[in-house]
């Protein structure tokens, strides 16, 4: 069977129209960036009369803590972000990023690479390539069948082989940002899909799992936009739909980063969610009559009315 073939029975609600999600890693608990992201998927499924769904991102298991999905699941619950179906979990899910895997080694469009990062570091430091403050550098394509495999050494990881240029552009319309491209020779380079600890990569598995949840609409944090045309490519070679994208203003720290834990974001203070509703609604863009709303689903209501004015389709 096909990927494609495939992604049509994993499917939960092709006929329902507008399919969003969540996607939270279970590193621990929200912070006050992720119910952004949260509270703008649920906003934007609600405004459209469509399905919200929340899927555990769980694939990097040594990222992952103990308990904390089911914290996550009780913080949206307190905020009044319920799925409209169980949540499901990565972890749980191999088998469909296999199929996929499969599809893509027998269309040829990914390859074995036997590098380490230490081998990647050097080729690199060899071409005069630095690494930028934020990001990688691009994979210089040393086991790339062109220039001539794994010459005998083990396989560690799989890669995506990104098409050279002029045919590596990559274009799509972001509801928010507008319209966007990417050059991914230039930008990332032959992508992991499978990494060399023998964990999915997550570009590989959101594209397999929004197929397989028949999601047609990604409301996400900004912070993730530059992944979407190495998702756009995948979505591709697997023969799977493209869903409309809309990517969200992000939660700065003190040092004007991202807020994220790695920055020092701390746990979500629900003790008025309300409080925190309307601190997340204040970032999305919100008008500020909403501080009348007396109650969470009050104010969720009137949030889902905005929304709907202040949103491109």
């Amino acid at each position: 069977m096909s990927v494609s073939a495939a992604a049509g029975s994993w499917r939960a609600g092709d006929d329902a129209g507008y399919v969003g999600r969540f996607a939270p890693s279970p590193t621990g608990p929200l912070h006050a960036g992720s119910l952004v992201a949260a509270l703008a998927s649920w906003l934007d499924a609600r405004a459209r009369s469509g399905q919200w769904l929340v899927r555990i991102e769980d694939v990097d298991l040594p990222r992952c803590v103990p308990g904390a999905d089911e914290i996550i699941l009780q913080q949206l619950a307190t905020c009044g972000l319920v799925p409209d179906a169980p949540p499901v979990w990565q972890s749980q899910r191999d088998a469909l990023y296999q199929t996929a895997l499969d599809h893509l080694v027998s269309s040829g469009h990914v390859y074995p690479c036997a590098c380490t990062r230490s081998d990647i570091a050097q080729a690199n430091a060899a071409l005069g390539r630095v690494k930028p403050r934020h990001g990688d550098l691009v994979y210089p394509g040393t086991c790339r069948p062109a220039q001539g495999g794994l010459q005998g050494q083990a396989a560690r990881a799989w890669r995506a082989q990104v098409p050279e240029a002029p045919n590596d552009l990559v274009c799509w319309q972001d509801r928010r940002l507008g319209p966007q491209t990417q050059r991914l020779a230039e930008a990332v380079g032959d992508f992991v899909v499978k990494r060399a600890d023998g964990l999915w990569a997550y570009q590989l598995a959101v594209v397999v799992d929004d197929a397989a949840q028949g999601i047609t609409h990604i409301v996400r944090g900004q912070d993730l936009a530059d992944n979407t045309p190495r998702q756009v490519e995948l979505q591709g070679w697997l023969g799977l739909p493209t869903p409309h994208y809309l990517h969200t203003p992000l939660v700065l720290g003190e040092n004007g980063e991202k807020l994220s834990k790695q920055n020092g974001a701390q746990a979500l203070d629900l003790s008025t969610p309300l409080q925190a509703l309307r601190a997340a609604g204040q970032t999305l863009g919100l008008p500020l009559t909403l501080t009348q709303a007396t109650s969470v689903p009050d104010w969720l209501t009137q949030a889902t009315a905005a929304w709907a004015d202040i949103t491109p389709a």
